[in-house]
């Protein structure tokens, strides 16, 4: 009796073994976490928490970051000794000299406690940073939220190459007196601009005209238009800290502390909806990545632009109700693109903007000193080998480099010559019928 008894657990051993030598030959590779990729960034389903950075140069050996969280953005909980709506964040700063190769030059660490305020819509800290004159920095910046146990990550760049560029000035409202992280503007808004590395007796404000020039498609191995024109207006103001600064009418803005100082802060003033698209004339323009100049034309022409606009998205979508729902998608990239991109020019105008648009947010996004790598996941491969499913991941990558100017430190450029299929052919014939485009959906080709 003990022996058959014997005999059946050895028989069920074996069949388990069995049974788990089949799971495990048949499993799926798995794919590992990609600690380096921050699609988030770009992506607001995936990032909680968007914060604001600037960075002023106080002295030859000391800058400060500034960042300002929005309260809709904050998780408070009473989950806490005091018992009230509180947020606890920790922000680390490490300092990487550029100049000398990315050394680490300083670090920095917030534990912070943020009590809810019900009228406050902002909360601003500062952290100092040991500098030095003449060199390029990039602060890298990691939030965690240590109540929803969620990171994100920043990269600042900065310099002290001069006295005069943008990191010597700081923007504030007329009235409240509230520090401005954003240099886009509306007419009749009155803004202070201070300036404090030297004694100067006047402010210049050189106005360029607004630049309308969309990208080229990518597929297109051109150059990307750049702001290459003269001011219009240079005029000159007596300085003073406090003087009420207002910017009429849509353009560019250059405030230098000399007239012939080709560097300072920029203002810009994109209408009074920037943002978002919400006049049929504004919502037609960005139509360009995908219809004709001649049909931008004839909508702008058209007696109603915007029985015009709705009768070309039904035409797209096929009925009312798809064409509200494409209509909602487009304009929110074109919304984001505006929100993350935006330089000299709205958002949506720059090449990062129109790839974002049509393709959407990206699905890996790595950053450099120098650029950023966009990758978009293309259909995956399933291949049978030893009785072992693979799934395999393959990536459109578009590469942006950053590139200098006197306006903006986020003006990217699309390195075209790295990216020869772009399938860009293929998402426009998807949005002229009505399909919203996804590189990893093959019915949609």
């Amino acid at each position: 009796m003990k022996y058959s008894d014997n005999s059946a657990i050895f028989r069920i051993l074996l069949t388990l073994v069995v049974l788990l030598g089949m799971m495990i030959s048949c499993r799926t590779t798995q794919t590992a976490v990609d600690s380096k990729d921050l699609s988030y960034l770009y992506n607001p389903t995936k990032n909680p928490i968007n914060p604001r950075y600037i960075v002023l140069n106080q002295s030859d050996a000391s800058s400060v970051l500034s960042v300002k969280f929005f309260a809709t953005d904050l998780f408070f909980s009473e989950a806490n000794p005091q018992g009230i709506p509180m947020a606890q964040i920790l922000i680390t700063v490490k300092l990487y000299n550029i100049s000398r190769g990315r050394v680490l030059a300083d670090t920095a660490f917030y534990n912070i406690s943020i009590v809810k305020e019900e009228s406050r819509q902002e909360y601003v800290y500062n952290v100092p940073m040991r500098v030095e004159k003449g060199v390029e920095y990039m602060a890298e910046i990691k939030i965690l939220d240590r109540l929803r146990l969620q990171v994100i990550q920043a990269f600042v760049p900065f310099n002290t190459l001069s006295y005069n560029n943008k990191y010597n000035f700081i923007a504030q409202g007329h009235f409240m007196k509230n520090m401005l992280f954003n240099p886009v503007v509306r007419v009749n808004e009155y803004v202070n601009l201070l300036y404090q590395r030297m004694p100067i007796d006047s402010l210049y404000i050189s106005f360029y005209k607004p630049f309308r020039e969309v990208p080229d498609p990518p597929s297109m191995l051109l150059p990307e238009k750049v702001l290459d024109y003269e001011p219009d207006t240079t005029i000159a103001l007596s300085y003073s800290d406090t003087l009420p600064i207002m910017f009429p009418k849509e353009g560019i803005f250059l405030c230098t502390v000399g007239r012939d100082i080709k560097e300072g802060f920029t203002f810009c003033n994109f209408g009074v909806t920037f943002p978002a698209m919400t006049t049929p004339e504004r919502m037609i323009e960005p139509l360009i990545y995908f219809v004709s100049q001649d049909e931008i034309n004839n909508l702008r022409s058209a007696i109603k632009p915007k029985v015009a606009l709705d009768d070309f998205w039904i035409s797209c979508g096929g009925n009312v109700e798809k064409a509200r729902e494409l209509i909602r998608i487009y304009y929110t990239r074109i919304q984001y693109s505006n929100y993350y991109f935006t330089t000299y020019k709205e958002g949506w105008r720059t090449e990062r903007g129109m790839i974002y648009t049509i393709y959407g947010p990206p699905d890996k996004v790595y950053k450099t000193s120098d650029g950023e790598r966009w990758g978009y996941r293309k259909p995956i491969i399933k291949t049978s080998w030893g009785g072992r499913l693979h799934l395999k991941e393959d990536f459109l990558f578009f590469n942006f480099r950053n590139r200098q100017n006197t306006f903006s430190e986020n003006d990217y450029y699309l390195s075209r010559s790295e990216t020869l299929v772009t399938y860009w052919e293929q998402a426009i014939q998807s949005w002229r019928k009505g399909i919203v485009f996804r590189l990893d959906n093959p019915g949609d080709f």
